[in-house]
């Protein structure tokens, strides 16, 4: 590592001597401090959409740092954790142990959030989360640990309440996965739904995998329940909706946002159309309309997805902190973190005392209709 540095230093003294003997008018600009950021999410498999247009998002914020006044060079590390939690272990090991990492931002999915976090803890690196909803992460309460996302329970209070009133459904049948997300989930929305009035009928948890759901429904057609809530995400989703269809079980499918997704359209086919799901409503401002406008001239081979907008933040977020904290103390990069108020796409940040976003939480419902998720009309 000396001798690279050494290598460096006298490359960089001659190339100053070289500018220097040239005189007149030319002008020499030193180079910036390098430093990484990193971003883990899921880059392969079923969750894929999700995480590169997260990753895409992530991308825009340091490019357009270093096409400023940033005084770093910043550099993003992409890793993907395909949506499973021993590899995404993997990936944040490979990001705590490079020197160069001063922070990072990462997850869609919940598990992989839960199974990482305390290796961010045991290494002192700030650690944004930019999608994953589990309210188990910020509970623990880890100080390099903070999430611009609501959790699931915000999402599914105000769906329930919904789901018993606007959509009259009296009675709902609960199909999630065995993960910590889908567990949970299901909990919440039966509170909520139970509080609202309503009555569950039968819940049932299945892995994460499951291709055949053709039992759960048979038995869901039997019970008289007026709706199905779906607590997983988007393959097991698609391929619900379509068993449901084959049945010829015509009731609703509703859920949260894990499943917003067009790759949901294309695994349930025809069978998609009139799923809902709840989604945070978009809150229409200058900044975040920029940055679609710059996202689709930037020309990502990805469309943006729902969570673009959360890891550009997320990013930004931790390049404002490192801005005016610096490098050298992460325990104080953390803080700051903690402490911030950052005006961005999302609206104004601001964390609670265990790291949890506050900006308030309003839903809107999502509707498939003619082949594609739209705002559904009140």
């Amino acid at each position: 590592m000396m001798g690279w540095m050494s290598r460096r230093f006298v490359v960089g003294a001659l190339a100053f001597a070289a500018t220097a003997a040239l005189g007149s008018g030319v002008g020499f600009a030193q180079d910036k401090p390098k430093i990484k950021i990193g971003f883990i999410g899921p880059l392969s498999g079923g969750n894929a959409p999700q995480g590169l247009g997260a990753q895409n998002g992530f991308l825009l914020a340091i490019e357009q740092a270093n096409a400023g006044d940033y005084p770093y060079e910043v550099e993003g590390v992409v890793l993907d954790d395909g949506a499973d939690p021993q590899t995404g272990v993997g990936a944040a090991m490979k990001l705590v142990n490079d020197p160069g990492v001063v922070a990072a931002t990462g997850h869609w999915n919940s598990s992989v959030a839960l199974a990482t976090i305390p290796v961010f803890n045991r290494f002192g690196m700030p650690f944004i989360v930019w999608g994953a909803i589990s309210p188990k992460i910020t509970e623990q309460n880890l100080p390099e640990v903070t999430r611009v996302t609501p959790t699931l329970v915000t999402e599914n209070q105000p769906l329930a309440v919904w789901a018993a009133g606007e959509l009259g459904a009296k009675t709902m049948a609960i199909v999630a996965d065995t993960t910590d997300y889908g567990a949970a989930n299901a909990a919440a929305f039966e509170q909520f739904f139970t509080a609202a009035g309503g009555t569950v009928v039968s819940t049932d948890l299945l892995p994460v995998g499951t291709t055949d759901f053709r039992a759960v429904l048979t038995k869901i057609q039997g019970s008289g329940a007026e709706g199905i809530y779906f607590g997983g995400v988007i393959t097991e989703a698609g391929i619900l909706r379509k068993q449901q269809k084959e049945l010829g079980l015509e009731i609703p499918m509703i859920g949260i946002s894990g499943f917003y997704d067009p790759e949901f359209i294309a695994l349930a086919g025809d069978a998609a159309e009139g799923t809902m799901v709840s989604y945070p409503a978009a809150q229409s401002n200058p900044k975040l309309e920029k940055m679609d406008a710059d996202y689709a001239a930037r020309g990502f081979a990805e469309p943006e997805s729902p969570y673009t907008k959360y890891a550009y933040d997320a990013a930004n977020i931790l390049l404002t902190a490192i801005k005016e904290t610096g490098i050298e103390d992460k325990v104080a990069l953390a803080k700051a973190i903690r402490a911030i108020s950052y005006d961005g796409v999302l609206g104004t940040t601001t964390f609670d005392a265990n790291g949890q976003t506050q900006i308030p939480v309003e839903i809107e419902i999502k509707v498939v209709k003619d082949g594609a998720w739209v705002t559904k009309e009140q």
